[in-house]
């Protein structure tokens, strides 16, 4: 089994509330609403485990960005090797306080991924 599992998926939308409200009747899916930083949690009900988040559409996160999360244990060391593999780093390794640490990169064909290494491991 992988060491790097998908841990946190985020679904851009324009409709905060209509998103919640799809997505709660269809899958059951919780979430808690984070006004201060214009953001909501999902929570699938698995946990420890997947979880995800509703953003905002801004002209970097376009309706239809769905950006996915994956654990590592050290952000640094996949950022160079997402690097000497032909990835490229868009947004170095940032503190989150009271989640731990994200980074993005773009895969050799685009694709935008994200790091998270949380506080507490996996």
């Amino acid at each position: 089994m992988s060491n790097h599992p998908f841990i946190h998926v985020e679904i851009s939308c324009h409709d905060r509330e209509a998103a919640k409200k799809f997505y709660g009747e269809l899958f059951g899916w919780k979430f808690q609403d984070f006004p201060e930083m214009n953001y909501t949690t999902i929570d699938t009900g698995q946990s420890p485990g997947m979880g995800g988040g509703l953003n905002p559409v801004t002209p970097e996160n376009p309706a239809g960005t769905v950006t996915v999360y994956v654990y590592t244990e050290d952000i640094e060391n996949t950022l160079l090797k997402a690097e000497a593999l032909g990835g490229t780093v868009i947004m170095p390794k940032m503190e989150v306080p009271s989640v731990g640490f994200l980074a993005f990169f773009k895969d050799p064909t685009g694709n935008t991924l994200a790091l998270l290494q949380p506080d507490m491991p996996q």
